[in-house]
């Protein structure tokens, strides 16, 4: 009698694998249609378009692209023209000081919301309604505020402070630093979100157990809920990254990348010699030593983040 139950099982287990495996093909073959424009798209518009920018920066290409091989000559050129090095130094300067202001603004503000402040959705959204504007509206924004005749030096001078002095956006010296302001007053509240989500993951046995050891509460969060949010950081990092990358339209929009050259980036040196100069091969040689350089800082950070989450998988 089990027996003659147990070939029944096996014989209904047959019967329900031959009706499932033809619904999991067409499942299968679903999702792989599906999947198929973004597959052409990442295959002839993005992979496709980078063979083709690096097989013009071997070329002597001017106005059109031409044929004529010219192999490392357009890289040795950029990185003999100074405009160039001058943007990469700008770029690391301003990169540097938006990413570290970025993160350290976004995770004071995530911190104070997370006290479970009055009006909280309402300064969520004050925070971050900045993000939703384009960067060029950011830019034009904060060169009138930083304008020496109707911004912030304007004001205090009319306020009696008739020595007040604010004119970066002016100086040489300093106008990298405007955009840099400029950005984070745009960026900071998406990293707020970012890390704010990450805060309200955290488990508050954690606070209850900090609270009956006496311990203060911003050891707690220097000791044990930063460390915690290293995900949502290295997602912040990446993100940011990134902005600083293509940077291009808070520079055309505040400063045209002067006083002279002292706001140069890559994004507007390329799209200079690529429209203006009608220079298609050096401009194509100036990308693809950018995209060098993100895959070159970006690949390590990704790495290291897919190894920690096999980790906690296993975990």
């Amino acid at each position: 009698m089990y027996a003659l139950k147990l070939d029944e099982a096996k014989q209904r287990s047959k019967r329900q694998a031959r009706t499932t495996r033809p619904m999991r093909r067409r499942i299968s073959l679903a999702a792989w249609i599906a999947l198929l424009p973004m597959a052409v798209t990442v295959v002839f518009a993005y992979l496709g378009t980078m063979l083709w920018t690096a097989r013009v920066s071997m070329s002597y290409s001017r106005s059109l692209p031409t044929n004529t091989f010219a192999g490392a000559t357009q890289y040795v050129r950029l990185f003999n023209t100074e405009r160039w090095i001058v943007s990469l130094e700008n770029l690391a300067i301003y990169g540097i000081c938006f990413i570290v202001a970025c993160l350290v603004i976004g995770l004071l503000l995530a911190i104070f919301i997370d006290q479970r402040v009055g009006a909280e959705g309402a300064l969520r959204t004050i925070f971050l309604y900045p993000y939703a504007m384009s960067f060029v509206a950011t830019g034009l924004v904060w060169q009138w505020i930083l304008n020496p005749e109707l911004g912030v030096q304007a004001v205090l001078r009319h306020l009696g402070f008739e020595h007040a002095r604010f004119d970066w956006i002016v100086s040489q010296r300093f106008a990298i630093y405007t955009l840099v302001i400029a950005t984070v007053w745009q960026a900071g509240g998406l990293v707020m979100a970012l890390l704010l989500a990450g805060l309200r993951g955290i488990d508050e046995e954690i606070w209850k157990a900090a609270r009956l050891d006496g311990i203060p509460r911003w050891r707690v969060y220097v000791s044990i809920v930063v460390p915690m949010l290293k995900t949502s950081i290295s997602t912040a990092f990446v993100l940011l990254f990134v902005m600083v990358v293509k940077l291009y339209d808070a520079v055309v929009a505040m400063t045209q990348g002067g006083p002279g050259t002292a706001s140069e980036v890559p994004g507007k040196f390329i799209m200079d010699y690529l429209f203006n100069r009608a220079n298609i091969g050096l401009a194509s040689a100036a990308s693809i030593v950018l995209l060098a350089t993100v895959l070159a800082i970006l690949a390590p950070v990704l790495y290291a983040r897919s190894r920690m989450a096999s980790k906690g998988e296993r975990a």
